[in-house]
């Protein structure tokens, strides 16, 4: 079973699609990929599906839903190439003592196939090879295309499996940037970084890379105004002030001291300072 999640959700059985249109079955089919080869309980589909109020027939209605994916699945299966082990829609849709586990067989995960990059990257970073860590962490973010479940209705477990996969992908993101400045690539990077500083505006990691860019291309007014305008965002809108790490950045700035590949919330802290708003 080969399932994507990193845009609309598509789930595919011998190429052949099992994902409903319907929207609550839609719900559950992406909660169980999710968690492929784990088991979900049914408490948390139930949440899923119908908040702190379920109706009292919220269990029958589940498991309504399963029925209908398991139709498209033994469809599905009808595809089966010759020589392949003979499976049944129970088989790779398990009802549990606990709840649901969808079987994926060895099949494709965009979300495993990501962190597999992903995770390459950061060790190339943490070995200083930074080419090789932007190739790396650009392919792990060119499997993103779109928002995490772009086309789905997210209940309350679907919100934080995605906003957790928003922070994954702007942790790639901000290395990728981070070994493209070490390359000196400030200038391409300029208008990336517009755009992520407009859509996360309390973001102080992409605002430092912002600025640093800004000051390597020789634009150190229009770098100290990314940080004037980052401060007054924080302050009125959490009642902070910028981190110690990006105050230093302004002074460097402010100073115009000699250029360095300078973190810029220092190594220690870079992820300790990142606020995503």
């Amino acid at each position: 079973m080969d399932i994507q999640v990193l845009g609309s959700l598509a789930v595919t059985e011998n190429g052949i699609s099992v994902t409903p249109t319907a929207p609550k079955p839609r719900q559950v089919l992406a909660l169980l990929a999710l968690h492929a080869d784990r088991v979900v309980p049914v408490a948390r589909l139930i949440e899923e599906l119908w908040g702190d109020e379920p109706p009292r027939s919220a269990r029958t209605t589940l498991q309504t839903y399963v029925l209908q994916l398991r139709d498209l699945i033994t469809a599905a299966l009808r595809h089966a190439p010759d020589g392949a082990p003979a499976r049944s829609a129970k088989d790779v849709l398990v009802t549990t003592p606990g709840g649901y586990l969808l079987r994926a067989f060895g099949g494709t995960g965009d979300v495993q196939e990501f962190e597999r990059l992903a995770g390459t990257g950061y060790r190339s970073m943490d070995a200083g090879d930074y080419p090789r860590a932007s190739q790396q962490l650009r392919e792990a973010l060119a499997l993103w295309t779109g928002p995490a479940l772009a086309d789905v209705h997210a209940g309350p477990q679907l919100e934080v499996e995605i906003r957790r996969l928003e922070e994954t992908r702007l942790c790639a993101l901000d290395q990728r940037i981070e070994a493209d400045l070490r390359l000196g690539r400030h200038r391409e990077l300029l208008g990336e970084l517009t755009v992520l500083v407009s859509r996360y505006r309390t973001h102080e990691t992409l605002h430092g890379q912002l600025m640093l860019a800004l000051h390597r291309s020789g634009r150190r007014s229009e770098a100290l105004d990314v940080y004037h305008r980052l401060r007054t965002t924080l302050v009125r809108e959490l009642g902070l002030e910028p981190s110690a790490g990006l105050r230093r950045l302004q002074l460097h700035i402010l100073m115009a001291a000699s250029e360095r590949p300078l973190d810029p919330a220092g190594t220690a802290d870079h992820r300790r300072l990142t606020r995503v708003g």
